[in-house]
């Protein structure tokens, strides 16, 4: 399984050429926009985008910040658990990159001498597209979208085959649905415990609200007119 692709006759390696072509044509302070975007741009897009996520999820509050927050927290360490499960993925295939048994490529990026199945780039954005989408659907599918324009990215530079980069949506979107029940089940109460802290509860809630002595939460509104109650019948 060394080489997946070998021929030009291949649709993978078609269309390869047919998306890496666009390079050539392109001007070159466009390529070094698209090198830049697909390397480090894109991700970085990602994590703001969670950010931007959780300070939303966090103003609204609700009985649902626990769980949300906690789908966002596992959206990085899925990425992170499925770039290394892609570790032994990339052993066992080995697959060269493009440019090492195609000629005429527009490499946009040197250096890149370990394999090319999968993506890492392409695992890392899916796995934090679809971990945004677990817990907001808009923010989700806008995570979705850069995946999917990183995979392009990928291609474009002539760093990896689509096949590649297909291998590494799939394998992100695994990881993170196929752990999501057991990465809720953990971190959803530990969450909830930080969301009763006065202080650390501002992670999760715009306002930590004083508990009950049974530890649940009471709405602020409710504590002041309870307050207000009291200061009539005094």
């Amino acid at each position: 399984m060394a080489v997946l692709a070998e021929s030009g006759s291949n649709p993978d390696v078609d269309l390869l050429y047919d998306i890496n072509g666009l390079a050539k044509d392109a001007p070159h302070w466009f390529d070094r926009v698209m090198e830049f975007v697909g390397e480090y741009g894109l991700l970085l897009a990602m994590v703001l985008l969670i950010l931007w996520c959780w300070w939303s999820v966090r103003r609204r509050g609700g009985e649902e910040a626990a769980p949300s927050v906690a789908a966002l927290v596992w959206a990085p360490l899925a990425a992170g658990l499925a770039v290394l499960v892609n570790v032994p993925i990339r052993g066992f295939v080995e697959r060269p990159r493009p440019f090492v048994d195609h000629q005429g490529l527009d490499v946009l990026v040197s250096g890149k001498t370990d394999f090319s199945f999968v993506s890492d780039h392409a695992t890392i954005t899916m796995a934090l597209g679809v971990g945004l989408f677990v817990a907001h659907r808009r923010f989700g599918l806008a995570g979705i979208g850069l995946a999917l324009l990183e995979g392009f990215c990928r291609v474009y530079m002539g760093v990896h085959y689509p096949t590649d980069v297909i291998g590494g949506f799939a394998l992100g979107t695994a990881v993170v649905l196929l752990l999501s029940p057991l990465a809720s089940a953990l971190l959803t109460p530990l969450l909830r415990a930080v969301e009763r802290s006065p202080r650390a509860g501002l992670l999760i809630r715009r306002r930590a609200t004083p508990p009950h002595s049974d530890g649940t939460l009471i709405p602020r509104s409710r504590t002041a007119a309870e307050s207000e109650e009291r200061d009539l019948a005094a």
